[in-house]
C-alpha cells in the first residue's frame, strides 16, 4: 500500500537515514559517517546514542566525527 501522505514519506526517508547512518557506524566507515552527517544537525538524545554506538564499535574517529555535529 503506498500513500501519497507526505509526513509519512518524510518519516520513513528519516528512518532510512538513521538506519543507514546506524549501519556506517557499525561498520566503521569514517567516510561515509562524514559524509551522512554533513549539513545535518542532531538532537541531543539522538547525538548522545550515535556516540554510543561508536563507542560499542570502538572507533574514536567517529566519536569525534559525532561530537563535532551541530545539535539541533
Amino acid at each position: 500500500m503506498t500513500t501519497n501522505d507526505p509526513t509519512e514519506k518524510s518519516e520513513n526517508r528519516s528512518l532510512n537515514y538513521h538506519a543507514a547512518l546506524k549501519t556506517s557506524i557499525a561498520n566503521g566507515n569514517v567516510k561515509e559517517v562524514k559524509t551522512r552527517l554533513e549539513g545535518h544537525t542532531l538532537n541531543k538524545l539522538e547525538k548522545g546514542c550515535l556516540i554510543d554506538l561508536a563507542r560499542l564499535s570502538g572507533n574514536s574517529e567517529i566519536e569525534e566525527v559525532i561530537k563535532s555535529t551541530p545539535e539541533s
